[in-house]
This record gives structure tokens, C-alpha cells and sequence, in this order.
């Protein structure tokens, strides 16, 4: 029994690492398209003297990535319109706004003799808000332009396409206008998570 269970986990080891290589040269680029998740942090700021609350949403997300060295790439992250409603106070309706998140990105993909391949990355991102409304008045939001973080992994399922998790922060802080007037900075600092596939040309 123990001679067979070795053989078992000796055969798995061996298809994982003769499992073909998703590689990552100067000179490519990939193309990716998920969905992701984007939740704010739960404490949003103070708008008109009251608790801001912003809610989460989940649309399609598109990256491509070139490749300037081995295992280095820029990244662009498009999405999109997320939608999100903004609550004073735990229960006052203070209006909803779409917003478009484009972040570039330096990613490190890190060599393995294996099918999965993580990677990490930061970046800027320039967050664009539009279609505020509110029953309060003349709602504007700020756009905004701060750091990103991301980590992920890349499952390989043939030569040139992989299954990609992960996981991005988003440094996002927008001042807040009704009828003109300042009532606040949102703090939304973000996460996303997402899913995609990802194909390398």
C-alpha cells in the first residue's frame, strides 16, 4: 500500500511538472478577460457630517500586458462601469455613481517548472466617476489618482492560456460636492478580486 501510494504521488509530481510551461518572454503580450469583484472598504469617510457607506459591485474586467523583459510585463486594467450606492448615516439614500477604474501596472511573474504561476505587481490608477445622482440635490464626485497593488496566480491549461486569480488594491479618495458645495472626501480604498482567462499572443 505504501509502494503504490508513492508511485501515485510520484506520477502526479511528474505530470504537474511536465505540464507545458506558460511562458513569459520579452517581446509578448497577453490578453485577459474575467469578472471582478470590487469592494470598498467598510468605513467610507464622513460626507455631510454623516458615516458614508458604499456598496459593492461586480462587472467584466480586460487586461493586456506586454511583456518588456523576461517575467516583466505592463499591465493595463480596464473594466466595465462599476455602479455603487452611497448610504449616510446606515439607512439615508445619498445617491449612486458609476465609475470606469484604468490602472497601469509593473508586474513580476515569477519562473516556476510548474503550471502555476504567480506574479505581484503595483501600478497607478486613475479612477473616473460619472452619472452621479442623488435625491439630495447636485451630486459630483472627484475623479481620483492614487497607487494600486496586486498579487496573483495563473493556472496553465494549454500552451498559451491560463486561468488567472487575483487580487488588487486600490488607493481611491474622492472629494464630494452637493449642489456645489464641499461635503466631504470619500474613502473608498477598494479591493477586487477577479477572475479571468488570460491568452498569450
Amino acid at each position: 500500500m505504501t509502494k503504490r501510494l508513492a508511485a501515485l504521488t510520484l506520477s502526479t509530481a511528474l505530470v504537474a511538472l511536465a505540464a507545458p510551461a506558460f511562458a513569459q518572454s520579452q517581446g509578448d503580450w497577453t490578453l485577459g478577460i474575467g469578472v471582478g469583484y470590487l469592494d470598498p472598504k467598510s468605513d467610507n469617510g464622513t460626507l455631510a457630517g454623516s458615516k458614508a457607506e458604499i456598496d459593492a459591485d461586480t462587472r467584466p474586467i480586460f487586461t493586456a500586458e506586454y511583456f518588456v523583459r523576461d517575467n516583466l510585463g505592463i499591465e493595463l486594467l480596464a473594466a466595465t462601469p462599476f455602479s455603487h450606492d452611497i448610504t449616510l448615516g446606515g439607512s439615508t439614500d445619498a445617491g449612486s455613481v458609476k465609475h470606469l477604474p484604468p490602472t497601469l501596472s509593473l508586474n513580476y511573474h515569477f519562473p516556476t517548472n510548474s503550471a502555476w504561476k504567480p506574479y505581484v505587481g503595483a501600478g497607478l490608477n486613475y479612477t473616473i466617476f460619472f452619472d452621479e445622482s442623488s435625491p439630495l440635490g447636485d451630486l459630483e464626485v472627484d475623479n481620483s489618482f492614487g497607487v494600486s497593488l496586486q498579487a496573483g496566480l495563473d493556472y496553465m491549461v494549454t500552451d498559451n492560456g491560463a486561468i488567472r486569480l487575483n487580487v488588487r488594491w486600490f488607493d481611491i479618495d474622492s472629494d464630494v460636492k452637493l449642489d456645489g458645495a464641499d461635503i466631504g472626501t470619500a474613502e473608498i480604498d477598494p479591493w477586487l478580486v477577479g477572475v479571468s482567462y488570460v491568452h498569450r499572443f
